[in-house]
């Protein structure tokens, strides 16, 4: 995919006194970098993510969450037009990924760099944000990104964010032994931590623990295991789309429920994209996460209606942390008046607030990380829908691996 506008054609006349005086500038010492890109009035946004193969689903849902924010609140910032220029991963290409940053930034002038789902895509751009001094907004999951580079913020969740309210609830509501299964890498690891911590804090007791490799799709064997061990509960990480449909067709042909063994999870097994291919299967399963589809309140339904316009289909935790990417983008570019520093940008950004589809959340200052309310839901039908109904929640939840 390419840059969503087209920039307008100079008459050859305009053009040879454009570049004249640009040529002057530049031999005077007038014209910086930064001032070169200034003049043609435009913000660049370079998106990296997932278009095609497994994944596809959680970047059209990021491009959606984008597109719904620009049609929302505008495409033009402080006098000047935004732009996305939008690049594909593939999945999990740590290579590629920090391929097309290089390229985002070095050819096409891009002011942001947003996207990077996984955390080893996020990991392998952040060195190139860092020396172009360019903020990136990332969606990855893991604790440890944010530590990267001081130019990166974060608009999704941790991992830890959303598993350590999960199992306090679990503990506080009748569960004493929880069996856990997480996907073998850095999400699955800080979802099991978190989980683990806080459960046995509470007063649980861990029945068995599993990582599962990150690309199986086939859940059998490992869920097996866990109806071995006779928990009242599994606690499960997976990287939503194909992988939770799959999940929640295994769990289903073990005869979980049937045997009274809950299962609770992040919202990732659930994912508002994914949840009617589960189908009803997925009915009374209990999540911790920081977004539904199903949330109420006048910003969430114009989000929901602005993306089933743009994608005929409801948004998810992908869609709304893009959404809220762009928000932050915007207020920065308000506050210093559309001057596009690296180092102005990422201070503008620390500490804001914002009135989000999901509900309020800030940017802490000392993390650049999200503070949130991290929601309790179960798979109900609402409508004949399925959907994720909040009836708990845990308000102003920092990452607690940074804690």
């Amino acid at each position: 995919m390419t840059s969503c506008a087209q920039q307008p054609s100079l008459s050859a006349p305009f053009a040879l006194r454009a570049f004249a005086a640009l040529a002057l500038a530049a031999a005077t010492g007038a014209l910086t970098p930064h001032a070169a890109h200034a003049a043609d009035k435009v913000i660049r946004i370079g998106v990296v993510s997932e278009f095609s193969g497994t994944y596809a689903s959680a970047g059209q849902s990021i491009e959606s969450g984008l597109r719904a924010y620009l049609k929302l609140h505008g495409d033009q910032i402080e006098g000047k037009k935004v732009e996305l220029v939008i690049r594909d991963t593939g999945g999990i290409a740590p290579e590629t990924a920090r391929r097309h940053a290089q390229e985002l930034i070095t050819r096409d002038k891009v002011d942001f760099l947003a996207g990077f789902n996984f955390t080893p895509n996020a990991l392998a751009a952040a060195p190139v944000a860092t020396t172009a001094k360019k903020p990136m907004l990332v969606f990855a999951s893991t604790s440890i990104v944010t530590e990267k580079s001081p130019y990166i913020v974060r608009t999704s969740s941790t991992l830890g964010q959303t598993s350590a309210p999960m199992a306090t609830w679990s503990a506080k509501n009748g569960l004493k032994r929880v069996f856990t299964l997480v996907s073998d890498y850095g999400p699955g690891h800080d979802a099991e931590k978190a989980f683990k911590d806080a459960f046995k804090a509470a007063g649980g007791e861990i029945a068995g623990e599993i990582r599962m490799p990150v690309s199986s799709m086939d859940f059998s064997p490992f869920l097996q295991r866990a109806r071995d061990a006779k928990a009242d509960a599994i606690f499960v990480f997976v990287p939503g789309s194909e992988a939770a449909i799959s999940f929640m067709k295994s769990y289903n042909e073990r005869g979980f429920k049937q045997a009274g063994v809950k299962l609770i999870g992040t919202g990732d097994m659930t994912d508002d994209d994914s949840i009617q291919a589960i189908g009803d299967v997925a009915l009374d399963t209990v999540t911790a996460h920081h977004y539904s589809a199903a949330h109420d309140s006048p910003q969430n339904k114009a989000f929901v209606q602005a993306v089933r316009d743009a994608s005929k289909k409801r948004p998810n935790f992908h869609a709304v942390a893009a959404y809220d990417a762009m928000d932050v983008i915007y207020q920065a570019l308000r506050k210093t008046q559309g001057d596009t520093n690296g180092d102005k940008l990422i201070a503008a950004m620390k500490g804001l607030k914002v009135d989000s589809p999901r509900g309020p959340f800030t940017i802490d200052p000392a993390t650049r990380d999200i503070v949130q309310d991290v929601y309790i839901r179960k798979v109900e039908k609402v409508g004949g829908e399925l959907y994720n109904v909040e009836f708990d929640k845990v308000t102003a939840v920092k990452d607690p691996g940074k804690e």
